[in-house]
């Protein structure tokens, strides 16, 4: 029975590394689809700013309760999953409860009962999040966008850790009968160390208590094989999902911009050419055969931080409650933007692999994801990206679509136009020059010139 249950773990752990390793390259090829970005400095501001707002959730404290039983999900599916390394080197070797010889009954159930509260706290809390979810109607999970698999996904994923963590439930409880039951089975003598009852879970005993030995047995090995496999398959399924912000929270908060979020990024090709006419740099224009672009049409003309930046969305609203121009009825969600970014480099990279790297793709992020009308509407106040837990970029994206709407297709309105040539020729946003700017002024002053002197000659 041992060898069987080996082979069928290691089988089913090489098929889950296998495919957890093909997603992972996938993934990161997409991210390096988009361009190279500076080096990386400050890299201590960097690691504080990680351990608050990726590991410590700074932002999601914003809101205390929402917050606190966030933090109980994520840090107790982590801690709890400290458990795995036991269930796999179990597997592996065809024991049970590898660890528990090693130190006594009562600091081994010690460690087990923290783990069994904490998995109490993950179901607790997944529970009130589907009922906040589908029965209390917040807004910001009911937008257009998040029609469809959006919300199944976010359902799915809450239902899936309840379920793993009664399954820890069970094959603890049915192990704590089956600790009882030594001299009814062979093959229970040999490996249930007795260690006593658990914390949380000695409540599910009356469920099992009345079964026989070897359906308690079965029991316990399929609840065991049910939270493994699961484990296993929640690791794949969330690359699929918005939870893959799970992992890449901590890299895409490291490498952050650090910048004043009101400060713009210069297009090094617009730099290059106004030193140029400063006399501050050569002309090489003639030197290079490329021709260049202005602002992004594609996933392609993005950074690969913006690309981590859309993987790393964990659709939570909180950038589109926020945003002004969604408040007021516009079409523009911060969110949808990193959503369809996503989507597009998912679509494009899957495409790459069926055609090969070379592969030309006539969709684009912009007009076939993207519209204008969204882009137009943004008021580039920085709300969305003050809002993001995980500090994500949205408006990154939205100024560089809007770059290549204003400067390749010249698609911006007629006023912005205006405002545009005014600032070329008259380095102001008025039609007038520089030489006028005080003008206003001047003839303020002159009409209040008759009235000091009116004032003065009737006293």
């Amino acid at each position: 029975m041992n060898l069987v249950q080996q082979i069928a773990f290691l089988g089913l752990l090489a098929f889950a590394a296998f495919l957890l390793f093909r997603r992972i390259r996938f993934i990161q090829r997409n991210i390096l689809l988009g361009k190279k970005t500076g080096a990386v400095e400050q890299k201590g501001e960097r690691m504080k700013r990680t351990l608050l707002l990726a590991f410590g959730q700074k932002k999601m404290f914003d809101k205390p309760i929402v917050g606190f039983l966030h933090f109980a999900i994520y840090a107790g599916f982590i801690i709890i999953n400290i458990e795995i390394l036991e269930i796999i080197l179990d597997g592996v070797l065809g024991t049970h409860r590898l660890f528990a010889p090693l130190v006594s009954a009562g600091v081994y159930r010690a460690f087990l009962g923290i783990f069994e509260f904490l998995a109490l706290g993950v179901v607790l809390s997944c529970a009130i999040f589907l009922i906040r979810r589908n029965a209390l109607k917040v807004g910001r999970f009911h937008k257009p966008e998040m029609k469809g698999w959006p919300t199944s996904d976010a359902n799915i994923i809450l239902i899936w850790e309840i379920a793993l963590m009664f399954a820890l439930y069970t094959m603890n409880a049915a192990d704590s009968i089956l600790q009882s039951r030594i001299g009814d089975m062979a093959y229970v003598d040999a490996h249930y160390t007795n260690v006593g009852a658990f914390a949380v879970s000695q409540w599910f005993v009356p469920l099992y208590d009345n079964l026989s030995t070897g359906m308690l047995l079965t029991v316990e090995r399929v609840a065991w094989w049910v939270h493994i496999a699961g484990i296993l398959g929640f690791a794949i399924y969330i690359t699929y999902s918005k939870h893959l912000h799970i992992i890449l929270a901590f890299p895409n908060v490291y490498f952050g911009d650090l910048r004043p979020k009101g400060e713009m990024e210069n297009m090094e090709t617009v730099t290059q050419e106004v030193k140029i006419a400063m006399g501050l740099a050569a002309d090489t224009a003639a030197e290079s055969e490329e021709i260049g672009t202005f602002g992004a049409k594609d996933v392609t003309d993005l950074s690969w931080k913006n690309l981590m930046d859309a993987y790393s969305c964990t659709e939570c609203g909180r950038c589109t409650a926020v945003c002004p121009a969604n408040i007021t009825g516009k079409k523009l969600s911060p969110r949808k933007i990193m959503m369809d970014t996503r989507d597009r480099m998912e679509a494009l990279g899957g495409k790459i692999d069926k055609e090969g790297k070379e592969y030309t793709d006539e969709d684009t992020l912009y007009g076939n994801y993207i519209t204008k009308e969204e882009l137009m509407a943004c008021t580039t106040c920085n709300a969305c990206v003050e809002a993001c837990p995980v500090t994500i970029n949205p408006l990154s994206i939205i100024l560089q679509l809007r770059r290549y709407v204003a400067m390749e297709e010249s698609g911006t309105p007629a006023a912005w136009n205006a405002m545009f040539s005014n600032i070329e020729n008259n380095a102001a946003p008025w039609a007038f020059p520089a030489t006028e700017r005080f003008k206003w002024a001047d003839e303020l002053q002159r009409e209040e010139e008759p009235k000091e002197n009116s004032e003065t000659g009737h006293n």
